[in-house]
């Protein structure tokens, strides 16, 4: 059983990992079960190239963010668990959370953040109502969102990024990623609000 699940490995999923990873030492965090399934073939970061981020180098591909992104969080966070070659297919409402079924193998949640791309070829069944136009897309391209409201879209589901209904920019998508985590940590922390910095 894991305490959160995040479904999807870029920008989004990622961050969100991140954050929660880096609460290891909080006494509210420390014995929670975290884990994240690695979708990284669709992410828009494949073809990305950042020249107007900051903080990052100009000429910084999405693909090695995402390869990095990894080795970060398996190097200073090794207590989360990063599942990698498996799709979602499904997610499933049970007793104590979700039921979320991949092409391999099949795990239990008590909170479930959906962390993939919008586009409308989203194959995972459970989240077809709530499925909407993206309201911050061109209506040519298609584009999708979850309906939420301040990234959750029921008790303990949450949706990050483009997927929640942000534009497609890095730094938003890495900020929405962040949010839906200290969102979380604030949950686990009885509602007390939680940030994690670290410092020098």
């Amino acid at each position: 059983m894991f305490d959160v699940l995040i479904i999807g490995g870029g920008a989004s999923g990622m961050s969100c990992a991140l954050v929660l990873g880096s609460a290891k030492k909080q006494e509210f965090a420390k014995n929670k079960q975290i884990g994240i399934i690695l979708h990284q073939k669709t992410s828009h970061l494949q073809n990305a190239l950042f020249n107007n981020v900051l903080g990052l180098t100009p000429g910084t591909t999405g693909e090695s963010i995402l390869e990095n992104g990894m080795h970060q969080l398996a190097s200073l966070y090794p207590h989360v668990k990063q599942i990698e070659h498996e799709k979602v297919c499904e997610i499933v409402k049970a007793e104590n959370g979700f039921l979320v079924k991949t092409n391999k193998a099949e795990y239990n949640s008590k909170i479930v953040v959906v962390a993939v791309g919008y586009t409308n070829l989203i194959t995972i069944e459970g989240l077809e109502k709530y499925i909407e136009p993206h309201p911050r897309a061109k209506a040519e391209k298609n584009r999708i969102w979850l309906k939420n409201t301040d990234h959750k879209i029921e008790e303990n589901l949450y949706v990050t990024g483009t997927l929640a209904g942000w534009r497609s920019q890095f730094a938003i998508a890495c900020g929405s990623g962040t949010q839906v985590a200290t969102d979380i940590l604030t949950l686990w922390n009885n509602g007390e609000h939680v940030k994690i910095h670290d410092k020098i």
